[in-house]
């Protein structure tokens, strides 16, 4: 059941399919909410200003989808994995006109999250209540500009979106110039980053990884984004925007990433296994 309290400005939860949802006010900013699902961090949105990412990774991949075409120009997208659909509001609030399906399996939190936090309106975005693979693997060849993977049972990916045959649907579904964007989480020795990597290595002719220097370097668990385009990856100036963020992130590609591959093969769907557990606190809070 939903808590219903006095206030707009108090937190609220439900039972959800993934555990117990929470959306947590931000006493900074008068209409922003963080959504927690079993204290683990999922998204956080600014009703007043949607343009807003909190979250680190979520501004990098806020930089890709800022540069991923001519400024405004609209995108035809597909998000794996919903959350409080941050990045499809980005997306609507960034380039007006653009086409967006939003694969979320958790239709009581899509429910929680859209009565307590509205879609803008005008804001063409379909919410399917489907896994997000069930949905990549139906969608139309060449119909995406971009597509977002941002999947997490708990704090962990699921295995059979890390696979191989997964890779080469989201290269059949992406347009010539399209690109791909995972949000991962891992550390070293990179085991879980580098199948990743090799997965998609195979399956596309460019990819790269964006995180901040000290998850890179093997100084802690963290973020990393992974890029794949059958194209051009916007390298250049997604690096130049990353590294001005409050914590700066670098760009990494070609020879750069044979560090991280280590001989590393893709898996299969029989094989695959999730990403690593978080050390304790890693993403957690109170």
């Amino acid at each position: 059941m939903d808590t219903e309290p006095d206030g707009e400005q108090t937190p609220r939860t439900r039972a959800v399919a993934g555990g117990e949802a929470r959306l947590i006010p931000d006493i900074d900013r008068s209409r922003a909410w963080l959504l927690t699902v079993d204290g683990s961090p999922q998204s956080y949105v600014d009703l007043d200003d949607p343009a807003h990412l909190e979250f680190e990774y979520a501004r990098r991949i806020g930089h890709l989808l800022d540069v991923a075409a001519p400024s405004g120009a609209p995108l035809e997208a597909l998000h794996l994995g919903g959350g409080a659909l941050t990045l499809p509001r980005y997306l609507a609030a960034t380039r007006p006109g653009s086409r967006q399906r939003v694969a979320e399996p958790d239709a009581e939190l899509t429910a929680f999250v859209t009565a307590r936090l509205p879609l803008p309106p005008g804001a063409d975005i379909a919410l399917e209540a489907a896994d997000g693979r069930t949905v990549l693997e139906e969608a139309a060849d060449g119909s995406a500009d971009v597509v977002v993977a941002d999947v997490f049972a708990g704090s962990r990916i699921p295995a059979h979106l890390t696979t191989l045959p997964y890779a080469h649907q989201a290269a059949r579904v992406l347009r010539p110039d399209g690109v791909y964007v995972a949000n991962l989480a891992d550390a070293a020795p990179f085991r879980f980053l580098a199948s990743q990597l090799a997965a998609f290595a195979a399956a596309f002719p460019r990819t790269a990884i964006v995180a901040e220097p000290s998850v890179l370097r093997g100084r802690r668990f963290g973020n990393v984004l992974l890029l794949a385009s059958h194209g051009r990856l916007p390298l250049p100036e997604l690096a130049r925007r990353c590294s001005a963020d409050p914590f700066p992130a670098r760009v990494e590609e070609g020879p750069a990433l044979e560090r991280f591959l280590r001989g590393a093969r893709p898996a299969g769907d029989g094989e695959a296994v999730p990403s690593p557990e978080p050390p304790d606190g890693a993403f957690n809070i109170g």
